[in-house]
């Protein structure tokens, strides 16, 4: 496999809410710590031997006899009306599969309490499992979905087994919201008025200029707010605001942005892909420690929970994980110290939620490789401070 290389900056926090004080747990084997599969596509994903800090189950007493002992979940949204299909063949131990679907808004609540629809549930002893129209003991009818739904599908393996899966999703929309471009591109558009100005958010690769299916999550102005797969997407814009975009797929690095649009004016957006490559690398704002130390600061789970579920997907990845300081001198003592324990807080945070340790390595350079050598300013020396991760 050739090198990628992935410059991160990665903060982090653990936390918990709700008048139960309930654990919102960030490993694999939990609901709460399900990968994100933000576009369809084909991923590998590895069970991580172990079950999760909460038992996922308890809520349902029809499945008091299931054991959680080695769980892996994922998670799904779904971005129109459309349908749910999926495969997924493990390499060597045997497979089970059940799909919840959200009542409220949060599915692991409905989950915990046993209010979470049970969708689909296969419990065969065979190594493949999947929704297809064609059915077997080891394969269920696909799954109808109304935009927003949010299904959650939990894996089961056998104990201490870490063996890889081979899945792939896919979801099709029932009522053609979305048309094929001439250059293979996906148009989408969920304009109220066709005529009327909006906005225009195009996808495209950073090299070819080609269009890139991806799926676009939108936030910020609450009519606009949605997570969308296409390549172009047209909407229309009833209040000016700041939004912020969330570009993920398949085959290149994801892209996050912040742009302002206007009410009453036409709005163009095109979001340049960096493909993955041999030593490309990208940048990921706010690692940010508390000084001195190897601790996170509290905005930092998104950013993780992004890397975890980069990994969690792409079960055959491993990296080296850098840790980077900006300190006086060529290379303190101190700081090459701090340097290797912040590289390593984030390879401890990602074995503690069901990456494989044997996929990780983690490497401190102290100030050896700044990105700007002779700061002036602090967001060049915060610049300097950060975790970079080399994919292998």
């Amino acid at each position: 496999m050739k090198f990628l290389s992935l410059l991160l900056m990665i903060s982090c926090s653990f936390f918990s809410f709700g008048q139960e004080k309930t654990i919102v747990s960030d490993a694999i084997s939990d609901c709460t710590g399900a990968s994100n599969i933000l576009n369809p596509g084909a991923f590998q994903l590895q069970f991580s031997g172990k079950g999760g800090i909460v038992e996922d189950f308890s809520g349902y007493p029809s499945l008091k006899n299931i054991s959680e002992k080695n769980s892996l979940w994922c998670s799904y949204i779904a971005p129109y009306k459309g349908r749910l299909t999926l495969e997924a063949n493990s390499n060597k131990g045997k497979l089970k599969m059940l799909v919840f679907q959200n009542i409220t808004k949060d599915i692991c609540e409905d989950i915990s309490h046993g209010t979470g629809e049970i969708r689909r549930m296969i419990l065969s002893e065979g190594i493949h499992v999947g929704l297809n129209l064609i059915t077997s003991p080891e394969t269920l009818y696909p799954i109808d979905l109304e935009a927003g739904n949010h299904v959650l599908i939990c894996f089961l393996g056998e104990a201490k087994d870490k063996s890889v899966i081979d899945f792939t999703l896919d979801f099709t929309p029932t009522e053609g919201e979305l048309q094929t471009t001439s250059e293979g591109g996906k148009l989408l558009d969920v304009r109220s008025d066709k005529m009327e100005s909006g906005l225009s958010v195009l996808v495209r690769d950073a090299e070819t200029g080609l269009p890139v299916v991806s799926n676009i999550t939108i936030e910020g102005i609450r009519s606009l707010s949605a997570t969308y797969s296409a390549s172009d997407v047209l909407m229309t814009v009833i209040q000016s605001g700041k939004i912020t975009f969330k570009v993920d797929a398949e085959g290149y690095f994801f892209s996050d942005r912040e742009e302002p649009v206007s009410q009453g004016t036409d709005n163009e957006v095109v979001i340049w892909m960096e493909p993955l490559g041999e030593g490309k690398s990208m940048q990921i704002d706010e690692i940010e420690f508390v000084p001195g130390s190897s601790e996170f600061l509290q905005t930092a789970e998104p950013k993780l929970r992004r890397l975890k579920d980069f990994l969690s997907l792409n079960a055959y990845v491993k990296v080296e994980i850098q840790g980077h300081v900006h300190s006086i001198g060529e290379n303190e003592f101190a700081g090459q110290k701090l340097s290797e324990a912040r590289a390593k807080r984030v390879m401890n945070y990602l074995i503690e939620n069901g990456i494989d340790k044997e996929r990780l390595i983690s490497i401190g350079y102290g100030n050896t490789l700044p990105i700007y050598k002779d700061a002036k300013f602090s967001y060049e020396e915060q610049a300097n401070r950060r975790v970079e991760i080399k994919v292998l």
